[in-house]
């Protein structure tokens, strides 16, 4: 975290199909709707969680 204005890029690259449903509420809460979207999301603590939570799932990258 190096700003409170920084920002994650972040893509949802696989299906949460068979994972747990909480895994899937995290990524409905992350905002994403289809395989392939792209999100800035703001560096925080509580979004550097969900995304430790679905990192086999997303691919991260820093700004």
């Amino acid at each position: 975290m190096a700003t409170p204005t920084s920002t994650v890029r972040v893509t949802y690259f696989k299906s949460s199909i068979g994972y747990k449903k909480d895994q899937k509420a995290t990524i409905l809460a992350m905002g994403f709707k289809k395989l392939g979207e792209t999100r800035e999301l703001p560096d925080t603590p509580s979004i550097r969680g969900m995304i430790r939570k679905v990192r086999h799932l997303v691919r991260v990258e820093e700004n």
